[in-house]
């Protein structure tokens, strides 16, 4: 988990007094209410113009050397922002070595800089991973942002007085500036059928002129236009197929695709825990993930309810003897 945060500003600079000061200490400020989600590093970025300004709060997972810090340069033309993991950045890697790349760290954030100069928009389409990120274009003078297909990664933002300001979290934004001013609509539907999004407007969110990028969408915004252009990228596809396979294929399908997808989440530079409530999924994962580190010392972690109906501890426990866990801590809370 990272914080990432940037204020990008239409051109000319001059004419408009309500706009936000892009400034390091606005940035400073906005990083400040993020650093609890990236500990390990903290730093800025301004362009010469003044018209971009971006932040990072880093818990550094892929290679922890100063390096992969962000914001990352690349070609003397892109800078980005990123939080979240690429899952699939080694495979992506090596595909962009092929097409003439090269590459002066070992993490994945650089990898989206070279697939954005190689596939543009569609990069995120060779994606595997949860992701918030942006990058902005000196040459374009353009800001592209993307949030990962289920929306795992949170990416905020506001956009008036011919200014973009974006953020991990609603709260860097106030420190920013913008005005705290409530969704008088939202609230009342929160508080009359509990309703927190509003299923005809995926962006909106408690707060007049501040939205949420959705799930599966790009961000385009260009300071020379002003113009602003929020797409979606992806989108499951329900359609009935007519193909029928077998019990064993369906079984072979599932496990090939159930077993990659958790070997690429162990890709780390830092140590391996795994969540386990005692249910089907954590319980499945966690066996998966001591099938393919059997010589690694693996720590799980449960929260129990004792006296509560559905404590699960006692399946978690279960679980942790069956695949004989070194550790197992539990979390306990009482009344």
């Amino acid at each position: 988990m990272c914080g990432i945060a940037g204020i990008i500003n239409s051109r000319p600079l001059e004419g408009n007094k309500e706009r936000t000061s892009l400034s390091r200490q606005t940035l400073l400020d906005m990083s400040a209410a993020l650093r609890h989600r990236g500990p390990d590093a903290e730093n800025i970025f301004i362009n010469s113009s003044g018209t971009a300004g971006l932040g990072h709060c880093r818990l550094a997972i892929i290679d922890l050397s100063e390096a992969a810090s962000q914001p990352m340069r690349y070609m003397d033309r892109y800078t980005i922002i990123h939080n979240g993991e690429i899952y699939n950045y080694i495979e992506l890697k090596d595909e962009l070595l092929k097409k003439g790349y090269s590459f002066r760290t070992l993490s994945d954030t650089e990898i989206i800089l070279a697939a954005y100069d190689h596939y543009g928009e569609e990069c995120v389409d060779h994606f595997d991973g949860m992701f918030a990120f942006a990058i902005w274009d000196e040459k374009e003078q353009e800001l592209f942002a993307a949030r990962d297909r289920f929306g795992e990664k949170p990416f905020y933002y506001s956009f008036q007085n011919d200014q973009l300001i974006f953020a991990s979290e609603i709260k860097a934004l106030w420190s920013a500036g913008v005005e705290r001013k409530f969704n008088l609509q939202m609230l009342f539907n929160f508080i009359t059928i509990g309703y927190t999004d509003n299923p005809g407007r995926p962006d909106e969110t408690f707060y007049e002129n501040i939205f949420r990028l959705p799930a599966a969408s790009i961000l385009y915004y260009s300071s020379l236009t002003n113009e602003l252009v929020v797409e979606k990228y992806w989108d499951i596809d329900i359609s009935v197929q007519n193909k029928k396979i077998s019990d064993n294929e369906a079984i072979e399908q599932f496990t090939d695709l159930f077993s990659t997808s958790v070997n690429r989440r162990l890709r780390s530079d830092v140590a391996i825990g795994t969540s386990l409530s005692g249910g089907l999924d954590s319980s499945s994962v966690v066996a998966t993930v001591s099938h393919l580190t059997s010589h690694v010392s693996l720590s799980s972690f449960t929260a129990a309810f004792p006296g509560f109906e559905k404590d699960e501890s006692r399946f978690a426990a279960a679980v942790a003897r069956k695949l004989n866990l070194l550790i197992l801590s539990f979390l306990k809370q009482t009344t």
